[in-house]
């Protein structure tokens, strides 16, 4: 109910309606209206909706309404400020009981004058890690290296240990939920000057160790307006008569309505907003996207995120030396591994590279190193899924496609992360051609929703002729969405393929900004419910 008490304040309230003596209703007030002025009244004091609640006996929903419909009228007024509360989590509960991790470990280390990382961890099992990392973030304890053994040395005596001010916070925070402006108060009160900036630190800090969680409330505080005691007054006394407020079988078969008063309704209001569960915009895109290649005919395939550097890049003709292979642009992780292919697909890779096999192609010359090929890395596209496929189904025909997670060594900005999602996808059959893939692309663009498509010539290692899918968008021009082309013979030939593939792969990135009118790529991943309940729906 509170998103409706919002959007009520923020209609009739917050905006200017209520203007005062001019909104005063010239209708009698309904019953619950009539109980929550009267109540008002009295005292002449403000209330919040649980204390009002409690005098009129009406619930704290429907007493909020009720105030909402006086004030529309000018008969009330609603104040609202929005407060923050902080409450320890199950972790932070036991910590508060037991003391912190690092507080204990330094009189463990007292005790001892010292301890070895070894004796901790026996004395401290899991809890070690961090108990060991805040001594060392607080200046408790210093390390000392002892010939081949690690010491945590106190930096502090018993006498000095006195409790930290993380540690006086979750004292304060143990007894319940605590409004931001009484742990001020008890923090002062205490002896303890912290700025603002510096007691957010120390929240923070809580928060980020899990052992502090918050919650924001509105608090409002309702009280009867001048125009509200003068209706009080011209009326003579207001009485509060019960209502009818629903028309049931029963009232009907008695006759029991005749004579009653009925509940007035304001038919204007705006009705409570429903948010409905539902997949994530991005996810039903990439939904979308299986869901048009499925109907094209196309069957979808998944693959290893780690790949060897064989079938990432070897045998797609892309040269050793190449630098797309480099550091700075592949995560490669430490290991080898042999080359899942058979000896003699490793020799004919190995022999299109240095000479260009049996085709009549040079190759890229020089010396084909196998050691390189089975170095491990995370795939930097999903081609090397859909060629492994392509090798172990080489008779035609083939029509597969691959959406999958890629990684690059990227530096994260607005239209840059080093993980996203790829659109992969290959035809392979006798007699496909250059303008099969054209179409293909086009058909797939324009059920996506991007009527204007246009191709431009390209360059990839591995297709030869290669083109680069451009879709229009009027506030922004051309934009360019992805690679595509015809496998190389260099690419198909030692794989056993006699046949034309065509080929491409689209980043799902950029097509999800434009489709979800998104300007940075990061915010495709921020749990962002306001976003998230209104971006737009695919079909």
């Amino acid at each position: 109910m509170g998103y409706l008490f919002d959007m009520l304040f923020d209609k009739y309230y917050a905006k200017g309606t209520m203007t005062g003596k001019e909104n005063i209703a010239t209708t009698e007030l309904a019953a619950t209206e009539a109980r929550v002025l009267l109540a008002l009244e009295e005292e002449g004091g403000k209330w919040n909706q649980r204390t009002l609640s409690a005098k009129t006996g009406i619930n704290e929903d429907a007493v909020m309404q009720t105030a909402f419909m006086l004030a529309k009228q000018g008969l009330c007024e609603i104040e609202e400020e929005k407060k923050v509360y902080y409450r320890l989590t199950e972790e932070g509960r036991a910590y508060a009981e037991d003391g912190l991790p690092e507080r204990r470990a330094l009189y463990f280390l007292i005790d001892r004058n010292g301890a070895t990382v070894e004796e901790l961890r026996d004395a401290f099992g899991d809890e070690v890690k961090i108990a060991i990392n805040w001594l060392l973030k607080k200046n408790w304890a210093r390390i000392e290296k002892r010939g081949e053994e690690r010491y945590l040395i106190p930096t502090i005596v018993l006498e000095e240990s006195l409790s930290g001010i993380d540690e006086e916070i979750l004292n304060f925070v143990s007894g319940g939920a605590t409004e931001r402006g009484t742990l001020a108060d008890r923090i002062k009160n205490s002896g303890i000057l912290l700025t603002e900036e510096e007691l957010n630190g120390f929240l923070s800090q809580l928060s980020s160790r899990n052992l502090v969680d918050s919650y924001s409330r509105v608090e409002r505080e309702i009280a009867i307006s001048e125009a509200g005691e003068e209706e009080i007054l011209s009326r003579r006394g207001i009485s509060v008569e019960d209502e009818i407020a629903q028309l049931t079988p029963e009232l009907l078969r008695t006759g029991s309505w005749k004579g009653r008063k009925f509940k007035r309704y304001d038919v204007n209001l705006a009705s409570k907003e429903v948010f409905p569960a539902k997949i994530h915009p991005y996810q039903r895109l990439l939904d979308r996207m299986r869901r048009i290649f499925t109907e094209m005919g196309f069957v979808e395939i998944k693959g290893e995120a780690v790949q060897s550097a064989f079938w990432n890049f070897d045998a797609l003709f892309v040269p050793q030396d190449h630098p797309a292979r480099e550091m700075q642009d592949t995560f490669y992780l430490a290991a080898r591994k042999r080359i899942e292919a058979s000896d003699d697909l490793i020799e004919k890779v190995k022999q299109m590279h240095e000479h260009g096999g049996s085709l009549n192609s040079t190759g890229w010359g020089g010396e084909w190193k196998r050691e390189l090929g089975e170095e491990l890395l995370l795939r930097t596209h999903t081609t090397a899924v859909t060629l492994s496929y392509l090798a172990s189904h080489p008779e035609p025909p083939v029509k597969v496609f691959c959406i999958d997670r890629v990684y690059r060594r990227e530096t994260i900005d607005p239209t840059h992360i080093p993980e996203f999602d790829q659109l992969e996808g290959i035809v392979m059959d006798k007699g496909v051609t250059f303008s099969n893939l054209l179409g293909c692309l086009a058909t797939f663009y324009n059920k996506m929703g991007f009527p204007s498509i246009r191709f431009r010539p390209g360059y990839f290692p591995y297709t030869e002729p290669s083109v680069e899918v451009e879709v229009y968008m009027a506030e922004r021009g051309w934009i360019e969405l992805g690679g595509a082309g015809i496998f190389r013979e260099e690419v198909t030939n030692p794989v056993g393929v006699d046949y034309p593939v065509l080929a491409w792969g689209l980043g799902i990135g950029r097509l999800a900004m434009i489709s979800l009118g998104l300007t940075d790529i990061r915010d495709l991943y921020q749990p962002d419910i306001d976003w998230l309940r209104n971006a737009r729906s695919f079909r």
